[in-house]
């Protein structure tokens, strides 16, 4: 099972209700890379501070959101994909061990 979680190599803070995201590079904050997420990713950002799966972050973006199922998917896929993309988020498989 594939699950999310928040990179370690980043530092967030929310600041006057909005979620700024920086990644660290070498020790240092790399400023030219802030990211400035919206309500529903700062929920996804949220969502993921212990490994998560997919399921388990649409069912905390459809508690906070009244966004349809479809919508709600569609969200969390775009961010994943693009914070995965720029190392801001791991992704992790687990399984069962027999």
């Amino acid at each position: 099972m594939v699950r999310f979680v928040r990179s370690g190599s980043v530092v967030s803070r929310v600041i006057a209700d909005e979620t700024l995201i920086v990644p660290i590079r070498r020790g240092v904050g790399d400023l030219s890379s802030i990211y400035s997420l919206n309500p529903v990713a700062s929920a996804i950002w949220n969502a993921i501070t212990q490994p998560r799966t997919q399921a388990e972050i649409l069912e905390a973006i459809r508690q906070e959101f009244e966004e349809t199922p479809h919508t709600a998917c569609a969200d969390i896929d775009a961010f994943l994909a693009e914070m995965a993309s720029a190392g801001l988020v791991s992704v992790a498989e687990t399984g069962v061990v027999a």
